[in-house]
């Protein structure tokens, strides 16, 4: 469930009212629809929602709103914009994780201490908690790779071979560097009882890696796997 302080944005009107008539910090986050890497910031921006409940966040579909992103001088999503009265004070372009948790913290007021401390939920609390988003990741497609680096510029020779075999078959597929999450990169090695990567998803169950793929290409049993609508006609 998003935060009541995170707002998709429909009208240009609640940014501009937010921007000039508080003097808490804005996050502005803006995505494309059809970009695969915006998924991993959107989860990282939700998650900062929740943490940061003084301040507003607003997601903006970057090309339904040409005129705000032209005035920010957006080029590619996903970019995340800190701002306060109008004037930018901090700005993330890419899936730079890490550098947008670090800007965010560093601009913006988390809740009280109190209420933080009443919302700390105990260890298996925490871990259910990172199991709700693995599972999230997982199905976020049919068929779904977790992989060091990106589709057009992996970071290891097992994710490169892993993508270059997905791409040969003509499978759709989206993917998450773990590269950007090491809380993701840990967790999803118990989650999985997998300890390596890249790792495969169909239908949100594990495949396994580069070897176990290969060998079900080379036998016909992953095509026959994958669903009818992630295979490229």
């Amino acid at each position: 469930m998003s935060a009541a302080n995170l707002i998709q944005l429909s009208d240009e009107k609640d940014l501009r009212d937010a921007l000039e008539n508080k003097s808490q910090e804005v996050v502005v986050y803006f995505w494309a629809p059809w970009a695969e890497q915006c998924k991993q910031v959107e989860s990282v921006v939700d998650d900062l929602a929740n943490k940061y409940s003084k301040t507003q966040f607003f997601k903006v579909e970057a090309e339904e709103f040409e005129d705000i992103s032209e005035a920010y001088e957006i080029s590619a999503v996903p970019t995340v914009i800190i701002a306060k009265k109008a004037k930018i004070i901090g700005r993330v372009d890419g899936v730079n994780v890490a550098e947008i948790v670090k800007q965010v913290a560093a601009s913006c007021v988390s809740m009280p201490l109190q209420q933080q401390q009443q919302q700390d939920a105990s260890p298996e609390a925490l871990k259910q908690d990172l199991n709700t988003r693995l599972k999230g990741l997982i199905e976020r497609a049919p068929v779904m790779v977790f992989i060091k680096g990106t589709a057009a510029q992996p970071r290891c020779g097992f994710s490169k071979k892993i993508i270059g075999m997905l791409n040969e078959q003509n499978i759709k597929y989206g993917y998450f560097d773990i590269l950007t999450d090491e809380q993701v990169r840990q967790g999803l090695k118990t989650y999985s009882d997998w300890p390596t990567f890249p790792q495969l998803y169909v239908n949100s169950e594990l495949v396994g890696g580069v070897d176990i793929v290969a060998e079900m290409i080379e036998s016909g049993d992953l095509v026959q796997m994958v669903p009818e609508e992630a295979i490229a006609k």
